[in-house]
């Protein structure tokens, strides 16, 4: 007769075994907070999913099973990944989220084997983890021209969303992550001579990175330079705010060209208006501080820098896949431009 493990505290266990070091990364290194994060996340939707559906969570080791035993474990984890996708489906969640879960719980079941020597059967394999590609969406050229040397609507914004659109314009420039860029404090920028230039590691990727600024990025330093070297140059700001303050920019900026949007529902591509958002999905309404990043990279990609150089500013290694989108977005940009000199030599 197969003996059966709840499986809530075993997933107990390795969040545990995580944050307090005992579980490593294969290089020894420790897991970030944010995927440690990501494990309580999961967890908890677990928890919700047995709740309301009354689905028993629970593993055997399949080492100690019959085979008409092993078989009805498959089932069971055949059984589990169709009912717990179909319910956070249910709850409208789309492939990227549902597959960040689904590799959780594979990281989980790699751990039960590994680490404590559970044979679970490697039933994890049964689990497909879906992966959808969002739309990149950024900044013109021509509106971040407008966001920076247009004095007359900067004048026209609260000092507030002065300060917001400064920090946006600052990493739109260099390509930082929004945690990057309020960890910022005068040690990160360096004048060699008459240049300015912002050297940093990163947070997520723990890259080198040395910036030469421009003088409109010098001048929002210099706007926001604190008076001594521990204090961040841009201060605090919740991530909520700032996007919110961001799309009231951009709408004020007159970014309110129609956008499509769509996101995937196993492997269904659905347009989707989020609540709140203005029902034509306006340029506006989709930015946030993720568009930073992908507006330089971008723009850098536009203008004709080569790839290697932007990879060595970004920090993204040659065999980067979201990388090669940027690539792949940038070329379409400049496809477009060139159709529309095209057009102009018709007959």
């Amino acid at each position: 007769m197969k003996k059966a493990t709840p499986i809530p505290s075993l997933f107990k266990q390795f969040i545990k075994d995580t944050e307090t070091g005992k579980r490593l990364k294969k290089n020894g290194e420790r897991i970030k907070p944010d995927s440690i994060q990501n494990y309580h996340y999961v967890f908890q939707n677990l928890i919700q999913f047995s709740g309301d559906t009354g689905f028993e969570l629970r593993i055997c080791d399949a080492s100690k099973l019959n085979t008409r035993e092993l078989q009805s474990e498959k089932n069971y984890w055949k059984k589990f990944y169709q009912k717990f996708t179909d319910y956070l489906y249910k709850k409208g969640c789309h492939d990227n989220y549902v597959g960040s879960n689904i590799k959780v719980i594979r990281v989980f079941f790699n751990y039960l084997k590994n680490d404590k020597d559970f044979f679970t059967g490697d039933f994890q394999r049964l689990f497909y983890v879906r992966k959808e590609e969002i739309e990149i969406l950024v900044l013109s050229p021509e509106q971040l021209k407008f966001l920076i040397h247009d004095k007359e609507f900067e004048s026209s914004l609260s000092e507030s969303n002065r300060r917001i659109k400064d920090i946006f314009v600052f990493g739109c420039t260099t390509g930082l992550r929004y945690s990057d860029i309020f960890l910022l404090t005068n040690k990160n920028f360096e004048k060699v001579e008459n240049d300015w230039y912002l050297k940093l590691k990163s947070k997520k990727t723990k890259t080198f990175s040395h910036i030469k600024l421009p003088s409109y990025a010098i001048t929002i330093y210099q706007k926001y330079c604190p008076k001594n070297d521990k204090d961040s140059v841009f201060g605090k700001t919740s991530l909520f705010n700032f996007n919110k303050n961001l799309k009231h920019i951009g709408e004020l900026a007159g970014f309110i060209a129609p956008v499509e949007v769509s996101r995937e529902k196993q492997g269904k591509a659905r347009n989707i208006i989020k609540k709140g958002e203005h029902p034509s999905n306006r340029f506006c309404d989709k930015m946030s501080s993720h568009m930073m990043r992908r507006t330089a990279i971008t723009t850098l990609l536009i203008l004709g820098m080569p790839e290697h150089l932007v990879r060595k500013i970004s920090g993204h290694s040659h065999s980067s896949g979201s990388f090669n989108r940027y690539v792949h977005y940038a070329q379409v940009y400049i496809d477009k431009e060139i159709e529309k000199v095209h057009s102009k030599l018709e007959i």
